[in-house]
């Protein structure tokens, strides 16, 4: 059985890049992507013999959307593969061209469902804000077009399986994506606090610098990729410029190091927006570590408040504060716990419920 994944970009790895490359490993699949950072692939501890370009595309958005959405739909594979996965929102229009097929959803392109108005409002300038509202309608009507050549949907969580339905109307089933919690270890509990994310205005990091500039006996390690286009960089400007002393912020660091940081954290912080999934939840459940972060999103099917960590149900300032002082006081105490709740997010799982909406080859039968 050939398998092809098809995946927006690779230059900038995130939750939905990593867990797209575990997917192809597991699988054994050939990935088909646009901009490829080959280095941060490695750095992550994965192959690249398996990874192609279909063509290079903008680092500034919409540019890089538009571009990428119309690589993969013009993409054709003819008969090379058996089965193709498409992981990536804007490369869901590759449906058209290849069958059968199966879309695993990390979220529709959320600056055209639900976050369009925090988009409109936060990152689009007011002259520009006529045309992002002709583009996102445009590209609404083409995703509903395009879904309609997907043979099987497959979200991530509850929260986008919710998405799913209500902005595209599709049925689909849950499979959360995986985490090599094997690799992961609890070695202490260490002076510093650790929070993992893009840089990006949804993730609401500057809520995690005013907690801290509060907390000023406290440290916090921020391990933070971001996009080249203007308002990533604009942001992560923002937040190196104002941060106090007492955080540092690291742009790109290798796996081992990032898991000996988990490793070694009294607990970790999210304060992300209505998050897909979360990858660092379960991360930070795997080394053993609390972790605070908001009930909101993928996180209410993931941490389990009191006793894997806090979920906040008013994500602000105080509270951050109030709960940053309670779990810091005994983090150990959710050790046991944390590292259970973690196993049931595995990789053998993952790639188990994958393989069984594969259809099997005749050769295979």
């Amino acid at each position: 059985m050939k398998i092809a994944i098809f995946h927006n970009f690779l230059d900038n790895i995130g939750g939905a890049e990593i867990a797209t490359l575990h997917m192809a490993r597991g699988l054994g699949a050939d990935i088909f992507t646009t901009n490829i950072d080959l280095g941060k692939v490695r750095t992550m501890g994965f192959t690249t013999d398996r990874i192609f370009s279909i063509g290079r595309v903008p680092t500034e958005v919409p540019f890089r959307h538009e571009a990428t959405y119309w690589r993969f739909k013009r993409l054709n594979l003819g008969q090379r593969y058996d089965f193709y996965i498409i992981s990536g929102d804007w490369a869901v229009g590759a449906a058209t061209n290849h069958q059968p097929n199966l879309w695993y959803v990390f979220s529709p392109a959320r600056e055209l469902w639900d976050l369009s108005s925090y988009v409109r409002s936060n990152l689009v300038p007011w002259y520009g804000r006529g045309a992002f509202d002709v583009w996102a309608t445009v590209h609404r009507h083409l995703m509903r077009r395009d879904v309609m050549s997907v043979d099987q949907v497959v979200s991530i969580s509850n929260i986008v399986q919710k998405r799913v339905k209500k902005f595209l109307n599709r049925e689909s089933t849950v499979v959360y994506p995986a985490v090599d919690t094997k690799k992961f270890v609890c070695s202490e509990y260490g002076d510093f606090w650790l929070s993992v994310n893009r840089l990006i205005r949804h993730k609401r990091i500057e809520l995690q610098l005013e907690a801290f500039r509060r907390l000023p006996n406290e440290k916090l390690v921020i391990v933070g990729s971001y996009e080249p286009s203007r308002h990533f960089r604009e942001y992560a400007d923002f937040l190196f410029r104002t941060k106090p002393s007492n955080v540092e912020i690291v742009s790109w660091i290798e796996k081992p190091a990032l898991i000996d940081l988990y490793s070694r954290c009294r607990g970790v912080i999210s304060t992300s927006l209505d998050e897909d999934f979360g990858l660092t939840a379960i991360e930070a459940m795997a080394s053993g570590k609390p972790i605070i972060a908001p009930a909101e999103g993928g996180y209410m099917e993931t941490v389990i408040d009191g006793t894997t960590g806090r979920l906040l149900l008013n994500i602000e300032v105080d509270t951050l504060v109030s709960a940053i002082t309670e779990v810091g006081s005994h983090p150990q105490s959710f050790q046991r716990a944390c590292l259970s709740r973690a196993e049931k997010f595995g990789f053998n799982t993952f790639i188990e419920e994958i393989r069984k909406r594969v259809p099997r080859s005749s050769s295979e039968q």
